[in-house]
């Protein structure tokens, strides 16, 4: 964030899509803040009732009261400037719980005051506020950040201190709306008649509680909510899954078709039909809604279809069950049963079985969840091989019966088959001696060409070669000296028994991924100390064939900068075609080494393996304390490398992250992928470099496409980061070039109208209706509207339209405190004029404002608004 413009901005303002999950009553909980940074305390005030018209003494402010408790002094600052605009019996104070905003366990807080606004009017409401009373509603808060919530739970003070504002929208919409719930307002509503078309349930009607006896109007509450969350979620790239975010997603989508189907008695495929809603309401706002509406609809149409068809059957099971029921208690089988066959939430069952007066045993869901994972992981280590350990006891057994430990000395060998001896058969739970069909076994050899996995470097695969038939060497690991080759036969009548003589076919090509990614785990250990300090130290490490991931010990993120040089330090060493050296030697020689790399409390044998590169292990134990040795990697290790760090071909780190308190994770890659991760990044970058040359609408769209094909690309990190500043400068070019589009409509619309407002008035009329050329600028006409009825005392609508967007938008305004005007409705007038438009408006007072979709019929909108305007005026 402080590398980019963003940082340097004083004030900024956003619309914030927030998911809060919970059950749906009168409030949303899919909703949008209007949040501003670095804002002025009192602005909100002079907004809502100085531009929104909002009644004063219906507002009521609290702040900090103080915490003795923390040491917090309470926030007089805050009370007495609120104190300037509204009485004393207005102005409350309150505890940390209501007024002490934090974002969690750690991080920036601080004291905060809010903004309560009180629906019904002409009481005393102060006892309410803060209360959980609908009627009296918080709609903004303001926090002022000056803290940080270190994690020893003290507060530290920060250095640079900002204020952060929050408006929810549906709730200040539901008050200009004059409506006791956001569901009442025409961001719901649309929705609400979608949803009646495809149900032909009755209409809804805003029941809430005991009154909703027939659940009905909460599962319209429930649909509509659920439609827009899902709606927003997936065209932000989430999807409904099984983990995380996206199980979440999937208990929103089956609470959704469960309340539409069961209680609205919709047919099956109805929800992904309100996709199309939801993108006509919000869509202009949010184009992205538009841009991804069939990848949208497709999504959830997968996932309700995949529901439905379990669905009835789950609910005639629920059914069922309650009605067995003793007491009031569903069964944790029961509920576990309708999760694991029927794919109902725990939440979903507990709302059916709420319904019906009984609860659900919890704990006992919690047990079978439990059994049924731990089922499933014993089968998935069977099936994967990891269910082949051998214990104390089993290698025990093998040295009683005369077998030495593996030689795996062959493993660094390369492309060469390894001639052994089956020793050992092992099946998991007992030795046997012989194994054939599709028993998956471990097979114990004399020796082996075979590496098993150990040091964060993933096991060989392959084959190994009988005289009576073939086995796929799947895992390799090594217990107690003894390695295990874990698979299974390729053929049902192939077949291994001990003393067989068997040929090793390691798949080289495979191990051939895996090697560059080791070797330049090693080059970037020795990178990390040579540019973050030598206080780095491995904490752990997995090389895979397709990537490398290093953890590492760091208090802080890695700078780009930092992350730049680390990858540059890399790419040297590959270029530089360096030989890669690997001997073995005493423990305590090795330690002696200066500069000699290992892992924290790792037990390492002796003799051990010492890996350098760029300089011969001789070299190194010859002068162990040698400075030289500072500048080159060498570790202790016991994995397969390259001979070169020319065969790492380039390195590419892809991600740096925190994994845990003062622990830090880098993932790279090697050889092809990096090449390739390089050149998609070359190629982004080519497209960003072109986009400079474009202007208009065209630019926008592109960079909103690029901002995303970046941020998902699987390029290097800090070249991620400069294409991102890239586009932050083209971002910033979009700004200013609609802040000057902005101020060239608001001067040509000001000029238009006045002129029109004086040709108006020579021939003696007191009003005045005028076309401009400003597009769908609303802001431009509503500025032309203002500026006549200020200056000329004179009656207008100012009307322009966007044929490409098919869009007119209209804006009436009417001169306050004039009686002549009286008769004239600023609402009513737009009202008529917008009729052959098509369109819709509101507003109130002397100002009013709305939009259309009939473009060919503004001459038509003119007249009609010219005569409206005669007649009243007469």
């Amino acid at each position: 964030m402080i590398s980019t413009m963003l940082a340097r901005i004083p004030t900024t303002i956003l619309s914030l899509k927030c998911l809060a999950i919970g059950h749906s009553g009168t409030i949303s909980k899919e909703k949008q803040l209007n949040g501003h940074g670095s804002f002025s305390s009192r602005r909100p005030l002079i907004l809502l009732v100085q531009v929104y018209g909002l009644p004063a003494d219906r507002i009521y402010a609290t702040y900090f009261g103080g915490d003795d408790k923390s040491g917090l002094p309470a926030d007089f600052e805050a009370r007495d400037i609120w104190l300037k605009f509204l009485p004393n019996e207005q102005v409350l104070p309150f505890g940390s719980k209501d007024n002490f905003w934090e974002m969690g366990d750690t991080g920036p807080c601080g004291p905060c005051t809010e903004i309560h606004f009180d629906r019904i009017g002409n009481r005393d409401a102060a006892s309410l506020v803060n209360h959980d009373d609908p009627t009296v509603i918080e709609i903004w808060n303001l926090v002022f950040i000056q803290f940080n919530r270190e994690s020893d739970g003290s507060l530290k003070p920060l250095p640079a201190k900002h204020v952060d504002t929050g408006m929810g929208f549906e709730r200040l919409t539901s008050i200009l709306q004059n409506k006791m719930s956001n569901y009442d307002t025409d961001v719901f509503l649309p929705i609400f008649d979608a949803i009646q078309q495809a149900t032909g349930a009755r209409a809804y009607s805003g029941k809430i509680g005991a009154d909703d006896a027939d659940n009905m109007d909460m599962a319209y509450r429930v649909v509509a909510d659920h439609i827009r969350t899902l709606s927003f979620a997936i065209a932000d790239g989430a999807c409904p899954g099984n983990e995380g975010r996206e199980y979440v997603l999937r208990r929103i989508l089956r609470r959704a078709v469960r309340y539409g189907t069961e209680v609205l008695k919709a047919k099956q495929g109805f929800f992904s039909g309100l996709v199309k809603v939801v993108v006509e309401v919000m869509g202009d706002v949010f184009p992205e809604l538009r841009q991804h509406e069939a990848h949208i609809i497709n999504t959830i149409a997968v996932e309700e279809a995949s529901f439905g068809r379990t669905l009835l059957h789950g609910i005639e099971k629920f059914k069922k069950a309650a009605q067995d029921v003793q007491g009031n208690t569903l069964s944790g089988q029961d509920a576990f049963v309708l999760w694991d066959t029927y794919g109902f939430p725990l939440d979903l069952t507990q709302l059916m079985a709420e319904e019906r007066g009984l609860v659900v045993d919890v704990n006992g869901f919690n047990i079978a969840m439990n059994e049924a994972r731990e089922r499933s992981r014993n089968a998935q280590n069977k099936q994967a091989g990891i269910g082949i350990v051998m214990d104390a006891d089993a290698t025990t057994s093998l040295r009683k019966k005369g077998v030495d430990a593996t030689n795996d000395t062959f493993k660094y060998a390369w492309f060469q088959d390894h001639e052994s001896e089956i020793k050992a058969i092992y099946g998991g739970n007992e030795f046997f001696q012989s194994a054939s069909g599709d028993f998956k076994v471990g097979i114990i050899l004399e020796s082996t060409s075979f590496y098993a996995e150990q040091g964060g470097q993933i096991y060989d695969t392959g084959f190994l070669e009988g005289p009576s038939g073939l086995f796929q060497v799947s895992d390799v690991q090594i217990f107690g000296g003894f390695v295990v080759h874990i698979g299974s036969f390729c053929g049902k009548t192939d077949k291994f028994s001990i003393g067989d003589r068997v040929i090793c076919k390691v798949d080289y090509d495979r191990r051939a991924n895996i090697a560059p990614n080791h070797t330049c785990t090693h080059i970037l250990n020795f990178a990390l100390r040579e540019v973050l300090g030598n206080h780095v130290d491995q904490k752990g490490s997995i090389v895979l064939p397709e990537k490398l991931r290093f953890d590492f010990s760091h208090g802080k993120p890695v700078k780009p900068e930092e992350l730049r040089k680390i990858e540059t330090i890399v790419n040297d060493q590959i270029k530089a075609e360096m030989d890669v050296f690997s001997k073995e030697a005493n423990l305590a020689d090795a330690k002696r080494v200066n500069g000699l790399r290992a892992v924290f409390g790792e037990v390492y044998p002796d003799p051990v393996r010492i890996v350098a590169i760029g300089r011969s292990v001789e070299d190194l134990l010859a002068d162990p304390e040698s400075e030289n040795w500072l500048s080159i990697s060498a570790e202790l290790c016991g994995g397969t490398h390259i001979s070169n760090t020319r065969d790492a071909k380039a390195f590419a780190l892809l991600s740096e992250e925190g994994i845990a308190k003062g622990i830090r994770r880098i993932t790279a890659v090697t050889t092809v992928n990096a090449l390739n991760a390089i050149e998609l990044a070359s190629l982004i970058e080519q497209e960003v470099n072109e986009t400079f040359k474009t202007e208009g609408s065209l630019l926008e769209q592109r960079v909103t496409k690029l901002n995303g094909h970046v941020e998902g690309a699987a390029i290097p990190t800090v070249k991620k980061t400069d294409l991102k500043a890239k586009i932050s400068v083209l971002q910033n070019q979009i700004i200013k070039a609609k802040k000057k589009i902005a101020e060239e409509n608001i001067q040509n619309a000001v000029k238009v109208a006045l002129e029109e407002a004086e040709v108006s008035s020579s021939h003696g009329k007191t009003y005045c209706i005028t076309h401009v050329n400003v597009g769908a600028d609303t802001a431009a006409i509503r500025e032309a509207v203002l500026k006549v009825t200020e200056q000329k005392g004179m009656a207008i609508m100012v009307i322009s339209k966007d044929g490409t967007a098919n869009k007119v938008v209209a804006c009436a305004g009417v001169p306050e405190k004039i009686d002549q005007f009286k008769q004239l409705d600023a609402k009513e007038w737009l009202t008529a004029a917008l009729v052959p438009l098509n369109g819709k408006g509101g507003g109130k007072g002397r100002l009013a404002q709305g939009q259309g979709s009939e473009v060919s019929h503004v001459t038509e909108a003119m007249d009609i608004a010219d005569s409206f305007a005669a007649l009243k005026l007469k």
